[in-house]
């Protein structure tokens, strides 16, 4: 079927020469294991069974999207760890999280996806504690996945994906044009001294305070507005 190697550390083995036919029977084979992730990329075939550290993160982030949909009073779908592909593409991978937001009704109710027809996810997160083998970003923008949260380093950057299937690195979400990365990274450190839950809820207080002074500065410049209108 191909060559493997083993790369450090032990989470991860590596399987080359994989042809399309070969991978998706490794995606039936490793179904009912769910403590694994199957990457493909163009014949290279990457398995990795996750750290306690890299879902604890991928898991609060996903918290925290939820809660900004909530509050955005936006409809959500969530996609989790879903194996998405294009066998014209020749790729695929499993995010550690997916979501769609602005393309939720095109999927609403769905119980399989088909990127063939399907919109992708528009939100993926992607949680990196050690080198990968393969370029999972370029993958997410074969499949045309429009943003990308990624925590390297302990450091969150948000990616969009531009006109040339090229992703940015931007300092404000796309999908939640209000929220900087920067401003994401103190409530995950936060779970230092604070169980998650409490987190979360300060997190959904963060969001209320910044929507409402949002509002009442666009109430504000409406009133200016007028009143330069009545002064002339």
């Amino acid at each position: 079927m191909g060559t493997l190697s083993v790369d450090e550390p032990a989470q991860q083995l590596v399987v080359h020469d994989v042809d399309w036919d070969s991978y998706e029977r490794f995606l039936e084979l490793f179904a009912k294991q769910p403590g694994f992730r199957l990457t493909y990329d163009r014949g290279t075939l990457e398995i990795m069974s996750p750290l306690h550290e890299h879902e604890s993160d991928a898991d609060f982030l996903g918290r925290l999207v939820v809660v900004l949909t909530v509050e955005l009073r936006l409809p959500i779908k969530a996609g989790r760890s879903t194996t998405y592909r294009k066998q014209r593409k020749q790729r695929g991978l499993e995010p550690d999280h997916s979501y769609w937001i602005t393309h939720e009704p095109q999927v609403r109710g769905k119980r399989k996806i088909d990127l063939e027809v399907d919109p992708p996810p528009d939100l993926a997160i992607e949680v990196d504690v050690y080198s990968r083998s393969v370029d999972r970003m370029a993958i997410y923008a074969a499949l045309r996945v429009p943003e990308v949260w990624r925590l390297e380093d302990e450091r969150l950057t948000f990616h969009v994906l531009g006109l040339e299937g090229k992703y940015n690195e931007t300092p404000r979400s796309s999908i939640f044009p209000f929220l900087a990365a920067v401003e994401v990274m103190p409530f995950l450190r936060l779970r230092e001294k604070l169980d998650e839950n409490a987190v979360v809820a300060r997190f959904q207080d963060w969001v209320q305070q910044k929507l409402g002074n949002g509002q009442k500065s666009r109430r504000k410049r409406k009133r200016n507005k007028r009143n330069g209108r009545r002064s002339k």
